[in-house]
């Protein structure tokens, strides 16, 4: 039985940074530009859909140098790994719900934690076309206007899991964790959301008033899973630490 499940997003709350920023600032039309973006997807005025098409079409570099800066560049939360390992041993699924595309976080989490996480963390994604010059583009999950809902992602993986329940169990506790504007749509899907110090999504979560308990990496997460888990604080005592 799954005692609780684990979503994250992927850039900037497993990565340190967000791969997807890097090369924008890096290679695109810099961070002025893609700040002014994000700042439109949180006042309502622009689609993150639209935002994140803009962002990786300002980038003019084949996806293998990408990848290749990327791992360079991108560094690793330092507290996943552990969290990773945690979860390995007591029968934690960690799911990677992104905005971001398949190659990239392969590659990365591959570099970053070894080669088993590529195999034991399901990856749902958006993904990416090639063409025969080696032109890229990002291929959106469906047709939302976050080119991947991820509320959608996570009723999905929620059926599955509650569906595999015999008559008495309880459901699993689903935690989420993320930092930026492509986790909005998940922002209200799970029991405990962790929103990332100083990022958008605590800016949203506080304008629109959605609970949510503040962390900086990935060991407070894993301190606070395990507060929960062990009956220690309940997930309604961690959210009013932040309201």
């Amino acid at each position: 039985m799954v005692e609780a499940v684990i979503f994250t997003d992927f850039d900037g709350t497993v990565t340190w940074d967000d791969s997807n920023d890097y090369l924008t600032d890096h290679f695109g039309f810099g961070k002025e530009k893609r700040l002014e973006a994000f700042d439109g997807v949180l006042d309502g005025s622009k689609t993150f859909r639209h935002a994140f098409w803009e962002m990786l079409e300002s980038v003019h570099k084949p996806l293998p140098e990408c990848i290749e800066i990327l791992e360079q560049h991108i560094e690793l939360d330092p507290g996943f790994k552990e969290t990773f390992e945690w979860a390995e041993q007591n029968n934690v699924p960690i799911i990677v719900v992104s905005s971001g595309m398949r190659p990239i976080i392969k590659q990365l989490l591959g570099k970053l934690v070894g080669k088993e996480a590529v195999e034991k963390i399901q990856i749902i994604s958006n993904e990416v076309e090639i063409a025969e010059n080696q032109d890229w583009k990002i291929i959106y999950k469906d047709d939302s206007s976050f080119g991947h809902d991820k509320s959608k992602s996570l009723e999905q993986q929620k059926q599955k899991f509650e569906s595999q329940l015999k008559p008495g169990q309880q459901r699993p506790t689903y935690f989420y964790c993320g930092d930026g504007v492509s986790d909005l749509s998940a922002a209200k899907e799970c029991d405990l959301l962790f929103a990332k110090k100083g990022k958008d999504l605590v800016r949203y979560c506080r304008k629109e008033n959605v609970p949510y308990h503040e962390f900086e990496t990935f060991k407070d997460i894993l301190a606070s899973m395990k507060q929960v888990l062990a009956g220690e604080k309940t997930v309604k005592e961690l959210m009013q630490n932040d309201q």
